[in-house]
């Protein structure tokens, strides 16, 4: 039983990420009735922002129970496949599995390029590739697991996101107020996200005052420190196993 509530929340966490970088989506229309103001206009890159060498180590807990760590790295800049790409990783571990993701990334707008996975759920081993064509918004994944392989594609009609890169798009606004609200275009799902209040609170990593978002659909609630590093301190999941990433360390 520990085992399925893992792995379900291994899910949660790698589809919700560490927060969110996203563009305005051509769907946000049907949203306008929750009286949202959506964004108009993509940020762009500040050279002074790469923050290359950023780490940050977050406690994952189901309630009370401490189950594992999970570790975003921005690593370099460097050249891949003959264009300019950020890499970064996010490495997860819970009781008997793994999931390390290697992040490459347009360095101007933060799109993911290319993903590899590689998981390690004890027996089992799994190794998962997503290629992103930005220009024809396709991403095509192919698993492998043992001698089985299989390939799917999934077409969208606007850029396709990351959920662990959607923490940069934040960071570059100059100004947030309450109300603030983004659509988050992910593979497989979209999420609208609001700016709800800013607070203060707690974590192993010390106190911050941070701005508080929530999603609709309302699946997680995410805290982002309010100063000008905009770290994400706290990501909460909202269903019925209600799972927490705390930050317990950073460093750049």
């Amino acid at each position: 039983m520990m085992r399925k509530i893992i792995l379900i929340l291994l899910v949660m966490i790698l589809v919700l990420g560490l927060l969110f970088r996203i563009l305005p989506s051509v769907h946000a229309n049907r949203y306008k009735f929750f009286g949202f103001r959506l964004a108009e206009k993509d940020a762009q890159e500040d050279p002074e922002f790469s923050r290359i060498g950023e780490k940050i180590t977050y406690n994952v807990r189901l309630g009370k129970i401490y189950l594992g760590k999970a570790v975003f790295h921005h690593v370099e800049r460097l050249q891949l496949e003959g264009r300019v790409a950020n890499r970064i990783t996010f490495d997860t571990h819970l009781v008997n599995f793994q999931d390390l993701e290697i992040i490459y990334s347009d360095p101007t707008n933060f799109l993911p390029i290319k993903i590899e996975r590689h998981i390690n759920n004890w027996p089992f081993q799994e190794k998962i590739t997503e290629n992103y064509d930005q220009s024809k918004f396709i991403l095509t994944i192919t698993k492998v697991k043992g001698r089985n392989k299989e390939q799917s594609t999934i077409k969208k009609n606007s850029s396709i996101h990351n959920a662990i890169l959607l923490p940069f798009y934040v960071r570059r606004i100059a100004k947030l107020d309450i109300g603030w609200t983004l659509m988050a275009q992910l593979p497989t799902q979209q999420f609208l996200i609001r700016l709800v209040s800013i607070e203060r609170i707690r974590v192993p990593a010390g106190e911050f005052n941070c701005y508080h978002f929530e999603s609709f659909p309302n699946k997680f609630e995410i805290w982002i420190s309010a100063d000008n590093r905009r770290i994400p301190v706290k990501i909460k999941g909202l269903g019925a196993l209600g799972y927490t990433m705390v930050m317990q360390d950073y460093s750049f």
